[in-house]
């Protein structure tokens, strides 16, 4: 058997292959704005902390927080594990398929690719009406909020052909700016002792106020949030020295990203006080404009200047989430195309080792799903939205699952890595709290997409749909082939 040294150099030269991207592109900070640019800060604060603080479990929705954190480190373990001897686009597809078949690989495969673009057309949609209303509270002018989603396509498709240095370029502006303001705020929160009822630890963080409420609900907001930290994996053939930076922007990605949510959403139940927090968000809520639960303890904070600011770097925020995820995507339609699971004209790359082809499809997939909510007048935020965003996690979900199953199976066949918290502990414990998550999202799901149940029925239905159509798929091209095979 080969020694885990020469299994990973064996492995690390995958990449090279023909058709290969740029590597030596991404160090471990430009990984990271990806992640981070892909979680887009202000609008997982400003969308996701108002439900969860609201109708979650109020006050402890800050130790929610921290709980997803841990089992998407208990995840990262087995990924991080499995991405030393596997160096790939396709990530979770491709884990998957080392260890649970190449025929469950590719279903996963439709299910991340369906879930990356759901995500990616969801963002439109809070986008253009993002935009809209900024353009019409400034300059007094009404443009359709589709017409801004299409424009932006538009930006978003030469970016992405730009290269994926360019792209971080773009992120790190973005990312920085929502990061700090929001990063800005919590600190000064912190060090002058909180809000009008100090800072109030153990209202937010003991096991009384973790589980108070509905639990249930402010978790599946608070794993909603952390969509996007599996990018590390995505560009991994464009990393410098991919077995160390993958790993190390992994961990970094989910250290940061929790202990961002949670610090920021403990500051802000502060600001308005433990036991008014859960008021002040039904409030946001029920008012129709969720970000005035966040939006108003910063600006008595700071000043009415950030009354101006702050939604501007909501729709920048959002933008820099949607670039994030069109590199995502057109990178697993390249992968896709690579393995011949796609047409191979996927794999096509401009000068600047851009695949130029799988953007293109990318963005026409992002058209041909949010015209339909244009063409029949449907309100972008709680259709578009609500819906798509509600799918993609729900997908995302699943691949955590089945890629924690994978992990483990992988290393007790090959024997590649015998770490036994490594490949076997982690992964598994990992799996269960994954389990546990999906399960709460299903028994949510009409409050996640803010839908009827009948709605919530066919969304949920249509990611076992996709993963059976990707079995199929490539079951009918393995047939195919063999049958060739054997002709000649």
């Amino acid at each position: 058997m080969d020694s885990q040294a020469a299994v990973e150099a064996r492995t690390a030269q995958e990449p090279t292959k023909a058709g290969g991207l740029k590597p030596n592109s991404l160090g471990v900070l430009g990984i990271v704005f990806f992640v981070l640019s892909a979680q887009a800060p202000l609008t997982g604060i400003a969308g996701a902390v108002p439900i969860a603080v609201g109708i979650g479990n109020g006050a402890g929705t800050p130790a929610a927080y921290l709980g997803a954190g841990a089992v998407i480190l208990l995840f990262s373990v087995g990924f991080v594990a499995m991405g030393r001897h596997v160096v790939d686009t396709g990530a979770f597809y491709t884990y998957i398929g080392k260890g649970l078949g190449r025929l469950t690989g590719s279903g996963s495969a439709g299910v991340a690719l369906f879930a990356y673009c759901a995500i990616q057309a969801a963002m439109y949609g809070l986008y253009g009406a993002t935009v809209s209303g900024l353009v019409e509270h400034y300059a007094g002018v009404h443009v359709a909020w589709w017409v801004w989603t299409l424009i932006t396509m538009v930006v978003v498709q030469i970016l992405g052909a730009a290269g994926i240095e360019m792209g971080a370029k773009v992120l790190a502006v973005f990312v920085l700016a929502e990061f700090s303001i929001l990063i800005a705020f919590a600190l000064v929160t912190f060090f002058k002792g909180g809000g009008p009822e100090g800072l109030n630890l153990t209202d937010s963080f003991s096991p009384t106020a973790a589980l108070q409420g509905a639990p249930g609900v402010a978790v599946m907001f608070a794993i909603a949030s952390m969509f996007g930290f599996e990018a590390t994996a995505i560009y991994g053939e464009e990393a410098r020295e991919p077995r160390r930076t993958v790993p190390r922007a992994t961990y970094l990605s989910v250290a940061v990203v929790t202990g961002f949510f949670a610090f920021t959403s403990w500051m802000l139940i502060s600001a308005h006080g433990a036991s008014k927090a859960t008021d002040a968000a039904g409030k946001a809520l029920a008012s129709g404009d969720a970000t005035g639960f966040v939006f108003a303890p910063i600006t008595a904070l700071f000043g009415g200047w950030t009354s101006d600011v702050l939604p501007v770097l909501l729709a920048t925020s959002l933008f820099a989430g949607i670039l994030a995820f069109h590199n995502s995507a057109n990178r697993y339609l390249f992968s896709l195309g690579r393995e011949g699971l796609l047409p191979r004209g996927l794999t096509a790359l401009n000068t600047r080792h851009s695949p130029w082809v799988a953007g293109i499809t990318q963005t026409v997939l992002a058209v041909l799903l949010v015209i339909p909510f244009a063409l029949m007048g449907k309100d972008p935020v709680l259709t578009l939205f609500s819906w798509f965003s509600g799918v993609a996690v729900l997908g995302m979900m699943l691949l955590y699952f089945l890629t924690s199953v994978s992990v483990v199976v992988f290393f007790r066949r090959s024997g590649a890595d015998t770490r036994p918290w490594n490949t076997l502990i982690a992964p598994s414990l990992g799996a269960l709290g994954i389990a546990g998550a999906i399960w709460l999202i299903i028994a949510n799901f009409a409050t996640l997409i803010g839908g009827d149940a009948t709605t919530a029925h066919w969304l949920e239905a249509a990611v076992p749909v996709v993963l059976a159509a990707g079995v199929v798929t490539a079951r009918v091209k393995r047939d195919g082939r063999e049958t060739a095979a054997a002709a000649n």
